[in-house]
């Protein structure tokens, strides 16, 4: 199993549904997992440390487990299933015993980050739905291409893109202005 960490939230450019990516211990690896926007403001309350006047359902889970006096231990993302991510919270009774109850991913991971209780990852499902990550490459590029703008005009990025500034704009429509791609 692989430790992993919430490394951050993004949109999907397409269907603007919220990502959650966990990343592996090296930054080498993350697994975006798909989920609601309601568990996605739930997940950035939690790595914020922020509070809602009343208890928000991660919240109160949390107190529930406190009351039955049952220590959250870690959670496990154990496997994908019709790629659907499928995780198991596992709970401490005071006699050490573990028990393990079926979730979802986001309801973990809210917990977890509430609870500063572990992440981990079955290496199967991590090696299946990772996305490889260099930081480092990713770096030096973004340096090497800032590096490569610095010194150059906007004349001469326009005489280097091959557009002749003195052309008149192209149309769709001779009525309507043209657009231009960013």
């Amino acid at each position: 199993m692989v430790e992993m960490g919430v490394t951050g939230i993004a949109l999907d450019a397409t269907s603007h549904q919220p990502i959650v990516l966990l990343g592996d211990p090296e930054g080498r690896r993350q697994v975006p997992i798909w989920v609601d926007k309601v568990q996605a403001h739930s997940i950035i309350f939690g790595l914020k440390g922020l509070h809602s006047p009343r208890p928000m359902t991660h919240d109160l889970m949390l107190n529930l487990l406190r009351v039955a006096e049952l220590e959250f231990d870690r959670i496990i993302i154990s496997s994908i299933q019709d790629n659907t991510f499928h995780a198991e919270l596992r709970l401490r009774r005071q006699d050490k015993t573990v028990v393990s109850l079926d979730c979802r991913p986001s309801d973990a991971i809210a917990l977890a980050v509430r609870s500063k209780a572990s992440i981990w990852m079955v290496e199967e499902v991590v090696s299946d739905a990772s996305i490889p990550v260099d930081a480092e490459a990713d770096a030096i590029d973004t340096e090497a291409f800032r590096k490569a703008i610095a010194d150059i005009s906007p004349a001469e990025l326009i005489r280097r893109s091959g557009v002749n500034p003195d052309s008149p704009p192209l149309a769709s429509d001779p009525g309507e202005p043209s657009e231009s791609r960013g």
